[in-house]
């Protein structure tokens, strides 16, 4: 049972139903990046899998049903401008970030109407920088970048090459981001750029190519698209180092073998390392794609899984709360004061830091095994280096 309505001039994303709970509806907002250069596909599907579940089988948020208004980002700040003007006009408690690459330009209209912007990821670097009204129950993405770098030196892998979509917030990573981890972690990496709109991942492998680094791969992937563009340019170019491709899995059933040897990362558990997981993780993963594979027309992959974690774990810890709690006030009060939390899929956080509105700095690295399989490449989560995530504002 799936409550939610739609902004206007939005494309609406799932039907309004009837919910049978007993409580008055929890209003939070979406914002949905379905448009624009770079779309995240997948985040709506999860959404609609999450509703489905937590109004269903879970129970509501102590038998409130979650509405959600759904507004569509296309990754500019004046769209994110007027998607906050709107959860402000509908009077939510909370608004779920998609991993916007302009969720920032949010943040003002949402903090001054006391309402908090909830995800996993910050893909926008601004909005990682502060903890200010904000909670996101992922690692920053420096946790991925450290983390993925301090893996690749242990294993003596001193050079990495790795492309991103050439955005403003792109820009803040590898401009910014990149050189200075670089450094800390006595690694050469170097970043290039990808057109949004015209990517020739054909030139993006030959640069990466040419310089025959011992890992070359993505930092993040727009889309499954991408990595699989890219892994291909690769291989026909006979590249023989690592390849990394972000948090991309569909690109591996079309070809595992060729896939094989390759490397990928992510913040909560995945359904192609299910065999791996512990027993409680694997029937989260099975419940997840449950629901996720319900949903009509639906794009599962990362975002998917992603997005229903975050749906999940905003569901279980007010669940925790008092109704008088369900506030913008209230929700950003029970959130920041999570402690040792066990969250969806991925290892258990404690919110709250004065610096950093991430729960936790830790991931997960894969390795591509031939049948298709991702195997974790540590027995337990990634921790990266403290003194290289100090370097960079909002880490920890």
């Amino acid at each position: 049972m799936v409550a939610a309505s739609g902004c206007a001039s939005d494309t609406p994303s799932a039907q309004s139903t009837t919910s049978a709970l007993p409580k008055p509806p929890i209003t939070v907002g979406f914002l949905n990046p379905s448009g624009g250069p770079v779309p995240q596909p997948g985040t709506d599907t999860g959404v609609k899998a999450a509703l489905s579940y937590l109004n269903g089988e879970f129970g509501g948020v102590n038998g409130h049903p979650i509405e959600v208004v759904w507004c569509d980002t296309d990754t500019t700040p004046e769209r994110a401008q007027s998607c906050a003007n709107t959860f402000v006009e509908k009077k939510v408690v909370a608004v779920m970030d998609g991993y916007n690459l302009s969720s920032s330009a949010a943040l003002p209209a949402l903090t001054a109407a006391q309402i908090p912007l909830v995800g996993m990821i910050p893909f926008d670097s601004v909005t990682g920088a502060k903890a200010e009204n904000r909670v996101f129950f992922a690692a920053p993405q420096a946790s991925f970048l450290i983390g993925a770098l301090q893996a690749f030196k242990a294993e003596g892998k001193n050079s990495v090459t790795l492309a991103l979509v050439d955005t403003p917030s792109s820009h803040q990573t590898i401009d910014g981001l990149l050189p200075v981890l670089a450094k800390a972690l006595g690694i050469s990496a170097k970043g290039i750029y990808f057109s949004a709109t015209s990517p020739n991942f054909t030139a993006v492998a030959s640069t990466i190519a040419q310089d025959n680094p011992d890992v070359g791969g993505l930092v993040a992937a727009p889309s499954e698209a991408v990595c699989t563009s890219l892994v291909k340019a690769l291989r026909q170019l006979q590249y023989k180092g690592e390849i990394f491709t972000a948090a991309c899995t569909d690109y591996i059933k079309g070809a595992p073998t060729q896939a094989a040897g390759g490397a990928l990362y992510s913040s909560n558990w995945l359904p192609t390392a299910a065999r791996y997981a512990p027993a409680e993780v694997q029937r989260d993963l099975t419940l997840a794609q449950k629901y996720i594979s319900a949903v009509s027309g639906g794009t599962a992959g990362y975002y998917a899984f992603g997005e229903f974690a975050l749906f999940v774990n905003f569901a279980k810890a007010m669940s925790a709360a008092t109704d008088a709690d369900l506030t913008g006030a209230g929700v950003l009060k029970t959130l920041k004061a999570l402690k040792d939390f066990p969250s969806f899929l991925g290892p258990n956080i404690t919110c709250g830091s004065a610096t950093s509105p991430n729960c936790t700095t830790q991931l997960l690295l894969f390795v591509v095994q031939p049948d298709g399989s991702t195997k974790p490449v540590t027995d337990t989560w990634i921790t990266p280096i403290p003194q290289a995530l100090g370097a960079i504002p909002g880490a920890v």
